[in-house]
């Protein structure tokens, strides 16, 4: 599993999703941007993150994220989540160098 990178920050986060307000791309093949990281943090529950190595590609890694445990998404890694119990809360956190266009209009939104 990926390691987020020392000078990247925290630009933004997603709600809590459950399974009733998850939106159905987290179910499907998507991938973060270019220069992102995506952290998935468990919250309550487990959830399976799936990973694959293209977009159309076979499955390269399932990880299983307890509660109170998070998994790393790479910049434009293909993968998916899905919902091993009807408990499960998570959120993502978003990622991104702390110099880079994308972290410096987020952190200029939130003033």
């Amino acid at each position: 599993m990926s390691k987020i990178p020392e000078n990247y920050i925290n630009y933004k986060s997603s709600p809590v999703f459950d399974p009733s307000s998850v939106p159905k791309m987290f179910l499907h093949l998507h991938n973060t941007r270019a220069g992102v990281y995506g952290k998935i943090c468990v919250l309550s529950g487990s959830l399976k993150f799936y990973g694959f190595a293209e977009r159309r590609g076979e499955v390269e890694q399932e990880v299983v994220i307890m509660a109170d445990n998070a998994a790393i998404s790479p910049p434009q890694y293909w993968h998916k989540v899905e919902f091993l119990s009807d408990e499960t809360t998570f959120r993502v956190d978003f990622y991104a160098d702390k110099d880079s266009t994308i972290a410096q209009q987020s952190l200029s939104e939130r003033n």
